[in-house]
């Protein structure tokens, strides 16, 4: 009984794991390491999941990059054990700065060097009136766009401060 409860909220996991980037084997993977009360070696892992070592390898290196999972150590084993982080809040914070930091990064390059290139077109001369205005409209919403890339990167901070919860709180284990 307990088994199929648990095997309902892995698959659930696995199947949600696209939001990260990852594919539902490796979600399984981190539903079944969350459920062990202890850690796992790959060996284990592959005998678990009755897949290969080397995807279980590759697994657990996605998860550790994506910070879900964690190399532990325990005196007197040679092997790596892990385990799965268990602060779901810290995961998604981690994921989702991350994310948005890099796209947003890539972003505010692009308008940044948009807006350079019109402002240089801007002093030319030989515009007409009506692409002088398009191109003031242009540089208008890029900065908008900037404006708004400055206000994700103070919520990011304040998400990755913490603070966030002291605005929406954040649930312990067993407040239930």
């Amino acid at each position: 009984m307990i088994e199929n409860t648990r095997e309902r909220v892995i698959e659930a996991i696995s199947q949600n794991m696209f939001l990260y980037g990852v594919t539902p084997s490796i979600g399984r993977l981190y539903g079944t390491l969350y459920f062990k009360d202890q850690p796992m070696t790959l060996d284990d892992m592959k005998e678990e999941l009755k897949m290969s070592k080397t995807s279980m390898s590759t697994s657990v290196r996605t998860l550790s990059e994506l910070n879900m999972v964690e190399r532990v150590w325990r005196k007197g084993v040679r092997r790596d054990l892990y385990e799965a982080k268990k602060d779901w809040y810290q995961i998604f914070t981690d994921y989702f700065s991350n994310q948005w930091r890099k796209v947003t990064a890539i972003n505010v390059k692009a308008v940044k060097q948009s807006l350079k290139e019109l402002n240089k077109l801007k002093e030319n001369e030989d515009l007409t009136e009506e692409e002088a205005q398009v191109i003031q409209a242009d540089i208008d919403k890029y900065h908008y766009v900037l404006d708004y890339y400055d206000w994700l990167s103070q919520f990011l901070d304040l998400l990755e401060s913490d603070e966030i919860f002291k605005i929406v709180e954040k649930k312990q284990q067993g407040d239930n």
